[in-house]
């Protein structure tokens, strides 16, 4: 596949966090005939301290190494968060031990969630995003040595009084930092989440942060913000339509095609759907089948233009 969407692909399961599921779940991800992977490295117990744990790191190595998927991304903390005053410098020393990795594995890009804080006295909006964009352009600048892209993803609020950009202020951030090897990442669902929150336009969130973006998570939700998370099962949750379901393409009311028919992203962007096999196995051939739909509609578009 060519053009603006050069691969589609599905994040592997994230394990126990000692390299025992690892392989097994790559195969599930090749076996859906996806071209693309992203690997939730978070989870494996290979850097402690910042520090990159060699011998567990030559065992994931091979792993991957038996794969041949034609873009391969990693998952970083899904704490990562560069508005923690107190751990940044933890948090920057856990990035870097992510982006060596990314180069080690031939991986192209690392995910790094946006930042978040709790605002009260002393601690203001503005200052946030300076700490932030400070961090990410220090970051970009190492991604750069390694040639690989760090991308910003949009989260969503998740407590009172909580500091979180919307897409639109995540785009902003991106284009503020101006570095070649920061883009965004849009999770539709995150941004839909957030825009019901905060009383936004979910589409014109999303049109502010298409042109910098070259990563994308697809799964469907409901966009409704946590009233409740008091579910006994993921099922429970998925019945009521809450939260951030990380459900198949078309279980929720997300409208993918008038999406995709008006947003153009960056070249060589990457579309992964974050919909497990560990409970949608059987949905997975049929969200890739539509996922090459929707890319066809970006790329299609590029196409007739040029």
């Amino acid at each position: 596949m060519t053009g603006i969407i050069s691969a589609i692909g599905f994040c592997n399961h994230t394990g126990r966090g000692d390299l025992s599921t690892l392989d097994a779940s790559l195969r599930a991800v090749a076996d859906t005939g996806a071209d693309a992977c992203e690997i939730g490295i978070y989870g494996e117990e290979i850097v402690s301290g910042g520090r990159i744990i060699e011998e567990r790191f030559a065992r994931t190595a091979e792993i991957v190494g038996g794969y041949s998927f034609k873009k391969l991304s990693l998952h970083g903390q899904v704490c990562s968060n560069f508005m923690d005053a107190t751990n940044l410098h933890l948090q920057k020393k856990v990035v870097r031990a992510m982006l060596e990795m990314a180069n080690r594995l031939g991986a192209g890009i690392v995910v790094h969630h946006s930042g978040a804080a709790q605002l009260g006295e002393g601690v203001n909006g503005e200052d946030l995003d300076k700490m932030e964009r400070e961090a990410l352009f220090e970051m970009a600048d190492v991604a750069k040595t390694y040639g690989v892209r760090l991308v910003l993803e949009n989260i969503f609020t998740t407590k009172s009084g909580q500091y979180r950009q919307t897409p639109a202020q995540v785009a902003e951030t991106v284009k503020a930092v101006g570095h070649d090897n920061l883009a965004a990442l849009i999770d539709f669902s995150h941004a839909y989440i957030e825009s019901t929150f905060k009383g936004l336009d979910f589409r014109e969130q999303l049109r502010a942060m298409a042109p910098v973006t070259g990563h994308l998570h697809v799964h469907d939700s409901f966009g409704l913000p946590y009233t409740t998370k008091e579910f006994f099962h993921p099922a429970e949750a998925t019945a009521l339509g809450i939260g951030d379901l990380h459900l198949p393409l078309g279980w929720g009311d997300i409208a993918w095609e008038e999406i995709f028919s008006e947003l153009t992203f960056l070249p060589d962007t990457t579309l992964i759907m974050e919909i497990g096999a560990e409970r949608f196995a059987a949905e997975q051939p049929a969200c890739l089948e539509r996922g090459r739909k929707l890319a066809a509609l970006v790329n299609d578009r590029q196409q007739a233009a040029a």
